[in-house]
């Protein structure tokens, strides 16, 4: 195999409404995998198109969940060594290169490899000084581990099999605006809501006071916000508030039980 062929991987991606990023994540993969996959759960803009035009093979499957949207997706890929991107997340040209290597003298050595997904803030080509990120494998044997079945937990069961971290990164476009981060907020704690086991009533009333507080604080703080700006503070402003709102929900989730109980 030279360096320039496709390797024998599939990449997937699931989408929703992302005919405005969807083309550069496409791209960034075009030409390193061999077979692309697109999961539409039910687009109303040019996401499928799209994605026609860059050569992915485009299956619908209605939502039911990170987890199980991913576990379908897995199923339709061809090849046993898979890639999963997020319709806004973009490789690097140093992580293409980087996962290039691995098969440079055969089958990979490891069962899965992790990469940085990094921050990148809206209207900006780069992460920012000290940008957050998330370290999750991505790039794996479905054969031996997969996407885990829970609906909100969005990350790959190694099952105790080796996998390696690769040194690059890819770029993560996480939100259009802060109005749409805001929305997906919403959109997440009330999944959470649905499917978290139920709280104690004695740890829901001490997150219930102090929430904001700390969840601001890891943001703007613990994941370096702080260096973005009055945009970075706006952020960690809104998931903080998103957070807090997340214990309302569970507290009210909490009553309906208690009623329905009595």
């Amino acid at each position: 195999m030279t360096m320039t062929e496709p390797l024998p991987l599939s990449c997937f991606i699931i989408a929703k409404n992302e005919a405005d990023r969807i083309g550069r994540t496409l791209a960034s993969v075009k030409g390193l995998a061999d077979e692309i996959i697109v999961i539409d759960s039910g687009s109303t803009d040019d996401t499928m198109r799209i994605a026609q035009a860059a050569g992915a093979k485009i299956f619908h499957h209605d939502w039911q969940g990170y987890g199980p949207q991913k576990r379908f997706a897995e199923r339709q890929c061809r090849h046993d060594w898979v890639l999963n991107l997020d319709a806004d997340e973009v490789l690097s040209a140093e992580l293409v290169e980087e996962i290039r290597s691995i098969w440079h003298c055969g089958t990979p050595p490891l069962s899965g490899y992790r990469f940085h997904q990094t921050m990148v803030y809206p209207g900006r080509d780069r992460p920012r000084l000290w940008a957050d990120y998330h370290n999750y494998v991505r790039l794996y044997d479905r054969r031996v581990m997969r996407f885990s079945s829970s609906p909100t937990h969005d990350t790959v069961e190694a099952d105790g099999h080796l996998t390696g971290q690769l040194s690059h990164i890819a770029l993560h476009y996480s939100w259009r605006s802060l109005g749409h981060l805001a929305a997906k907020y919403n959109h997440y704690t009330n999944l959470q809501a649905k499917t978290l086991a139920p709280k104690p009533w004695f740890t829901l009333l001490v997150r219930l006071f102090s929430e904001f507080e700390l969840v601001f604080l890891k943001y703007y703080v613990g994941y370096r916000h702080f260096t973005g700006g009055m945009h970075g503070f706006a952020a960690s402003g809104i998931i903080a508030w998103s957070r807090w709102r997340r214990i309302i929900k569970l507290v009210a989730q909490k009553l309906r039980q208690s009623r329905s109980v009595s």
